[in-house]
């Protein structure tokens, strides 16, 4: 590459995600592994969803979820998978919570609110199972489908990324809608 002559700033190096932090390291791996995908959950939600207004949060494109209904379903279903995790069955308002998960909330400092809650008390959960047997069998659903406690920890990491990252494919479509920054940003 031709040197122009013209001095370039260098491009600030973001803080590695949770897990390349070095952080957690008396936590065994699979917690740890959860922990950080919880952790980075939060950041990512923050850094693309936070802006919102409380009509984006709601808003339906393209067939969609709206980003809102995304926020809802992490903070209940992680309640409800750390259930199952610590062996207990849904309880009548965590059923209840499920149904009207699609249904908008009060607004965008209630859903953060919730969010917010449910990581931190999440991570307290996981920790909580860090002890565990991973292979001590746990059943899920009505049907008492049969799983692990490692099996129900894996999935709850694997799930909440899945969906921030629907959640904040669903912000960047509906904010370039509305014309606040191209397609392509980042």
């Amino acid at each position: 590459m031709v040197n122009s002559g013209i001095e370039h700033e260098p491009k600030k190096i973001a803080e590695p995600e949770p897990w390349l932090r070095g952080t957690l390291g008396d936590v065994p791996s699979v917690t740890r592994g959860v922990l950080h995908a919880l952790e980075l959950a939060g950041e990512d939600v923050e850094r693309w969803c936070a802006s919102l207004s409380d009509e984006q949060l709601e808003a339906r494109v393209l067939g969609l979820p709206a980003v809102g209904f995304q926020l809802r379903h992490i903070a209940r279903s992680l309640d409800r998978l750390l259930t199952y995790a610590e062996g207990r069955e849904l309880s009548a308002e965590q059923v209840e919570e499920l149904r009207c998960e699609m249904r908008p909330g009060e607004g965008r400092a209630e859903l953060f609110g919730e969010f917010d809650r449910a990581i931190r008390k999440s991570a307290a959960r996981v920790l909580a199972l860090a002890g565990t047997n991973l292979e001590e069998v746990r059943f899920v659903g009505k049907l008492k489908l049969p799983s692990a406690v490692g099996g129900l920890l894996v999935h709850i990491a694997e799930h909440t990324q899945r969906h921030v990252g629907q959640a904040i494919t669903t912000a960047k479509i509906v904010v370039a809608a509305h014309g606040q920054f191209p397609l392509d940003a980042s």
